[in-house]
């Protein structure tokens, strides 16, 4: 089995696109704007103007309500290469993370990260998105590796051929 036809990864990546569709409906329903709408889509081009303002989740949220004008795919999510994608897969990076309750610092970090690579798969390769697929089911319950552990992770994952780090289900795999 593929780790994207997994439980494990498919609930995590669930769990991550619902906080995101969570964050976003409440932002866009606290600034009096109906789903849907031009006025949705303004707004949401209104938070990529200056991303800092805003938590990753709503620029994450905007990005989805947009199309880009030169892949047609959902803003920043077309193939590497795509201008309008590849700035806009920027634009996710400099919004504002907090970290949750009881969680070690960074691990919010950790979580946009990984999801980002985990929502746009196509956009890295197999071995720069296996060691962010295989830790975000565990991020997601308030893990996260120190600077070493995540080395060795990453040191372990680039020995393996393409094929046998898409089927790596979770850190325990690698070994």
């Amino acid at each position: 089995m593929r780790r994207v036809e997994h439980p494990r990864f498919t609930t995590a990546l669930r769990r991550v696109e619902d906080s995101i569709e969570a964050a976003w409906d409440s932002f866009r329903a606290d600034s009096g704007v109906a789903p849907g709408t031009a006025e949705a889509r303004e707004l949401a081009e209104v938070v990529l103007q200056d991303t800092s303002e805003f938590d990753w989740r709503i620029v994450d949220g905007a990005l989805n309500q947009l199309t880009c004008p030169d892949c047609g795919c959902t803003l920043g999510a077309g193939d590497s290469g795509c201008p309008g994608c590849d700035k806009a897969n920027g634009f996710r990076f400099a919004a504002r993370e907090t970290d949750r309750p009881g969680v070690p610092p960074g691990n919010e970090h950790a979580i946009r990260v990984s999801s980002a690579v985990a929502r746009t798969r196509h956009r890295y390769s197999p071995r720069a998105r296996a060691g962010y697929e295989l830790l975000l089911p565990d991020l997601l319950d308030g893990a996260l590796p120190t600077t070493p552990e995540a080395q060795r992770l990453k040191h372990r994952i680039n020995q393996l051929t393409d094929d046998e780090v898409e089927h790596l289900l979770s850190p325990a795999d690698i070994g």
